[in-house]
């Protein structure tokens, strides 16, 4: 059983960096994808694919991959640049476009 520990990134969808605090784990599906027979939808007979388990500290994270024996990947997070800039800007004279 194989597991990745990461930060994960804020969603298109939102403005904020909400839920984007924690750490979390993620189990891998050790099994290939397959189809339904019945609906064709694919589905995993795996079901520790579906759990996230989130912790506040990295270390949190590692001590309970290693607690229960999963071999866990850790992923650093990139951290972000960020371009300070007022609202003013957008009306400078000397603005490049």
């Amino acid at each position: 059983m194989s597991a990745r520990i990461f930060k994960p990134t804020k969603t298109a969808m939102q403005s904020g960096r909400a839920n984007t605090k924690n750490w979390r784990l993620e189990f891998r599906a050790d099994t290939a994808r397959h189809p339904d027979p019945l609906m064709g939808w694919t589905s995993l007979a795996d079901t520790q694919s579906q759990v996230r388990l989130d912790f506040d500290t990295r270390e949190e994270a590692v001590a309970y991959a290693e607690k229960h024996g999963i071999d866990a990947q850790v992923f650093e997070p990139r951290e972000r640049k960020m371009k300070l800039r007022a609202y003013a800007d957008n009306f400078a004279y000397n603005r490049v476009l």
